[in-house]
């Protein structure tokens, strides 16, 4: 007769089954070269551009539109469609409220696409739109995009004026990717185009007679808002008076600053908004349609389109580094996969190693180059977040060059040691990128100006430096826990810039104090831990919608796997691996698993721009809790939390 299986046991058995599952399932997606990818989705207002892009590309003769990939529109256009939310409508995140912005964006797309305006979808879409405070409301970037078709008073849209770059380091004082946004759009702007949009078209139906299309100035007088925007005035003086000379010298350097970084990278910045940009930018400037510079930018742009028959959407980019990483160290974690996966695995990321100085050495001139990037090919912009995250995967994956690899991390460490900003931690592309004014310029309400140090990326250094043998009592750590604890919030939680958002945040961070050699027994970490039990969701899991961002506290969702994860992973490294939190969570995960062994997941639980943008990474949902299956299982087998 066999021994009978106390809960314990069984919940001991049931964890290892799932790993070995959520291993076997991860292990199946590799690419033949080692490599994973999942696909990367965000919300209708990429659809929305793309079309507003083949309107600038193919401009209409008289009354009538007809581009060439009308086919590929009137996908677009059923793409777009299906979001639509029953109030007329459109999200930015999977069930949230609709977005004045992307909901504008639409309406154009949706009209100028030929679907009329009395037809009930356009007709909901235009009421929801107006309630939402008509298309006055909307960001600066959907106005600047529908001021180049005369859609939208120039006069009330924010100048970006090539000068800017004619100002010694000025631009490096932006994050990465609103520079790469900034320069490409410049030079669209630049000539002041008013391109042509079909005979009768308009938007005029969108706008609020009560409100004004004028910049809203702040309510003190003494501002940066208010300098900015009467600096805007000046810049649309100069852009009618000002030295054409001066002008044509600046767009010669915006021009040069972008081909640029075209070289080694999968288009500009690699991301779907200065990709989308630099194609017009080089029709503006008058490159042929048959130059290799603009033919190169379509196909990179147009790589990010998935159009399978069933499904048409664009990725905002790609993100093979970034789920190679956590693919490959959570494997390592769950200790089932084979030597040959791991090691395929480092292999491609040994390849993509960055040895060239990027936009980053502006600030850090003397630090050899090296770095991972999100994307497949993006030389200009390695980022600390992806680079720490190999790191932690070379923890686990180890080359059979084995001296290659060990130049490699001890490159990439001392890279992450030279990134540490002033307050102690660390930002995503750049160094003491903090020039908080900025936020206040007409064109920063894309909540993304700047490129700010944050406690999720933080924590993530702080693990991946431990990994590699930097000990708790470097400068470097001490610094980092110093800024942790200080941007601890009251109530125990940390903010996630990168990932929604306060569980994000407290996960990372925790794990980087941990690492980091902090007791559990610290009232930062205690309080933090305490906030995770706190926000449980009555079914063992935890869930937190993007409107956190909003609300700036956590505001709960239904439960998801990726968060729920992110809250074990965070109890465990706080020092709670026996109470019934952790368990309930562990048996969520459990629960949830699907027979093939993966999980489902409905909501967005990734960041780009707060507020803003947000982003659904599929595997998100799978590498994630395997990580937490595998900390809780070596927890409870008597594992060191040292390497969690």
């Amino acid at each position: 007769m066999s021994p009978t299986l106390d809960v314990q046991d069984l919940r001991s058995v049931s964890v290892a089954r799932a790993v070995r599952a959520a291993s076997d399932f991860l292990v199946s997606l590799q690419r033949e070269d080692g490599h994973w990818c999942a696909e990367l989705t965000a919300d209708t207002t990429l659809e929305s551009d793309y079309i507003l892009l083949e309107l600038w590309m193919h401009p209409p003769e008289g009354a009538s539109w007809n581009p060439p990939d009308r086919t590929r529109i009137d996908r677009a256009v059923r793409s777009i469609l299906a979001r639509q939310l029953p109030d007329g409508g459109f999200n930015i995140h999977p069930q949230g409220p609709a977005d004045v912005s992307a909901s504008v964006k639409a309406y154009f797309a949706l009209k100028v696409a030929g679907v009329p305006a009395d037809n009930p979808a356009m007709t909901r879409l235009r009421e929801r739109i107006l309630a939402l405070g008509g298309i006055q409301s909307a960001n600066s970037y959907v106005k600047i995009n529908l001021s180049l078709f005369d859609l939208y008073p120039r006069e009330h849209v924010p100048s970006i004026p090539p000068e800017f770059i004619l100002l010694g380091n000025f631009i490096y004082r932006m994050s990465s990717w609103t520079r790469a946004i900034v320069i490409s759009l410049a030079l669209v702007h630049a000539p002041n185009p008013r391109r042509p949009v079909p005979a009768g078209f308009s938007l005029q139906e969108l706008f609020r007679p009560d409100v004004s299309p004028a910049f809203r100035k702040a309510d003190r007088f003494f501002s940066w808002r208010n300098f900015f925007l009467t600096a805007d005035k000046f810049l649309k003086w100069w852009e009618r008076h000002g030295s054409r000379a001066i002008r044509q010298k600046a767009i010669r350097r915006c021009e040069q600053w972008m081909i640029e970084r075209f070289e080694g990278s999968d288009g500009l910045g690699a991301i779907y908004p200065p990709m989308m940009y630099a194609i017009m930018a080089l029709q503006t400037l008058g490159y042929p349609e048959d130059h290799p510079l603009l033919v190169e930018a379509k196909k990179q742009f147009f790589r990010l389109l998935v159009d399978d028959g069933q499904r048409f959407f664009f990725q905002p980019c790609f993100s093979p580094v970034w789920d190679t990483a956590i693919t490959a160290f959570a494997l390592g974690e769950g200790g089932s996969a084979a030597r040959q996966t791991l090691e395929r695995s480092a292999d491609w990321l040994l390849n993509r190693e960055i040895r060239r100085r990027g936009d980053w050495a502006v600030v850090r001139p003397n630090v050899e180059p090296s770095g991972w990037a999100f994307e497949y090919h993006n030389e200009f912009y390695p980022d600390i977040d992806d680079t720490a995250m190999v790191l932690l995967a070379l923890a686990h994956a180890r080359s059979p060059d084995r001296p290659r690899q060990q130049a490699c991390i001890r490159r990439a460490v001392n890279w992450l040691l030279a990134m540490q900003s002033r307050d102690g931690g660390w930002a995503a592309f750049d160094a003491d990128n903090d020039w908080e004014f900025l936020s206040d310029v007409p064109f920063a309400d894309h909540n993304a100006m700047l490129d700010p140090t944050c406690p999720d990326i933080t924590g993530r250094v702080l693990e991946g430096l431990a990994a590699h043998g930097i000990a708790g009592h470097h400068p470097a750590l001490r610094r980092g826990v110093d800024y942790l604890v200080r941007r601890q919030r009251p109530d125990g939680s940390w903010y996630g810039r990168w990932g929604v958002a306060f569980l994000y945040g407290t996960c990372f961070a925790l794990r980087g104090l941990r690492a980091a050699g902090e007791s559990d027994r610290e009232v930062h970490m205690l309080r933090a831990t305490e906030w995770l039990r706190s926000v449980q969701n009555a079914d063992g899991g935890w869930g937190e919608s993007c409107q956190s961002y909003n609300a700036d506290e956590f505001v709960p969702a239904a439960s998801t796997p990726s968060q729920t994860a992110w809250a074990v992973l965070g109890l465990l490294a706080g020092g709670d691996a026996a109470s019934e939190s952790v368990r309930r969570g562990v048996d969520y995960l459990v629960r949830t698993q699907k027979s093939d062994g993966s999980w489902d997941e409905d909501l967005a639980t990734g960041t780009g721009f707060p507020k803003v943008f947000y982003l659904t990474y599929h595997y998100y949902r799978d590498y994630f809790p395997l990580m937490a299956l595998a900390a809780y299982q070596k927890t409870k087998a008597g594992s060191t939390l040292d390497r969690l």
